[in-house]
């Protein structure tokens, strides 16, 4: 049944969490997929509700409040049509590492269905469904300083690529600065572990690409090193992009930003630049920000490592934000 309502005194004492043990219990969260797309919607509620816990919010929110947060970062941050899937982490959180992690209160007549069996938007809101962290989760996370931003952090490296980061703390108002980076020490989280990026992807990238960004050509210099340039995976590491140069992009910072936003893409037949119908600049001629849709990308020296055809398919349908522009 149920979680508590925000008012009931439990007679029976809360075991403490430990650190190790609630970094364990967020690292164990069941990424969701859609359709055989990447799917943010459980990150990006469990980041919305760490920023809650940091604001000294209640516990249980109603999904009535928390909908409208949530709807602007899926459609920040999502694949196209993410947000029309909103409601489904607020009652699918409820399920991992044996419910013990997210609780779920309202009517029996919901809390009595499979978890299979999931209410749609109308009924979360009509019933005043509530949701939130365990009291066990909540308590530990409050009672450890520094805990909880640990856990932020980890989650945004686990599932978002760097470049996005600022841009998610900001939309969300949380607090992260001289946040502890803590990693998972218990044993029994060993498994949850990411792989490591390897150190030499950018390097080789850089000079694939001639040290050029491969849509406005940038390429500026302070003394010998290269300023501005990045490594952008085409496909997500995060979400098990490689790290090689067919998977990789020499990208300007601006238009890496834009490239992780889905402002834009590359179709993989002619290799041109293809910008979104959603982005949208007050200069839309020949020299403005969407000058180079359409326009053929600057290819790397040599043929073979220039990006492979289905980690392009990959990013225009996980990362770029459709339809395209005429």
């Amino acid at each position: 049944m149920g979680d508590p309502g925000q008012g009931t005194v439990l007679a029976v004492k809360m075991t403490p969490l430990s650190p190790d043990q609630v970094r364990a219990a967020f690292a164990s969260i069941k990424p969701a997929k859609a359709d055989g797309r990447y799917a943010p919607h459980k990150p990006l509620l469990v980041l919305l509700a760490l920023a809650r816990v940091q604001h000294q919010q209640a516990r249980l929110a109603p999904f009535a409040a928390v909908e409208p947060k949530l709807k602007s970062l899926l459609m920040e941050f999502g694949p196209t049509g993410s947000a029309d899937r909103r409601h489904l982490p607020f009652w699918h959180l409820g399920t991992d590492l044996g419910g013990s992690l997210w609780k779920i209160s309202g009517p029996a007549s919901l809390q009595d269905r499979p978890r299979a069996a999931t209410p749609n938007l109308g009924e979360l809101r009509q019933e005043g469904v509530e949701a939130g962290f365990s009291q066990e989760i909540h308590a530990a996370l409050q009672s450890n300083p520094g805990l909880l931003e640990s856990v932020a952090r980890r989650i945004l490296d686990d599932y978002f690529p760097s470049s996005l980061h600022a841009d998610i703390v900001a939309e969300l108002g949380l607090d992260l600065e001289g946040a502890p980076y803590a990693a998972i020490t218990d044993e029994a989280a060993a498994g949850t572990r990411k792989r490591r990026r390897d150190p030499g992807f950018r390097d080789r990238v850089l000079l694939a690409y001639e040290y050029r960004c491969c849509v406005c050509g940038f390429d500026l210099r302070v003394g010998h090193l290269p300023a501005g340039l990045e490594a952008a995976h085409i496909q997500w590491h995060t979400h098990g992009g490689p790290d090689i140069e067919s998977n990789g992009l020499c990208l300007c910072s601006l238009h890496h930003k834009l490239f992780d936003l889905g402002a834009f893409t590359v179709e993989p037949s002619e290799l041109r630049i293809v910008f979104s119908k959603h982005a949208i600049a007050p200069n839309r001629g020949t020299d403005g920000p969407l000058s180079h849709h359409g326009q053929p990308m600057k290819p790397p020296l040599t043929a073979q490592d220039g990006p492979a055809p289905q980690f392009l398919e990959w990013n225009r349908s996980n990362v770029f934000k459709a339809p395209a522009r005429p």
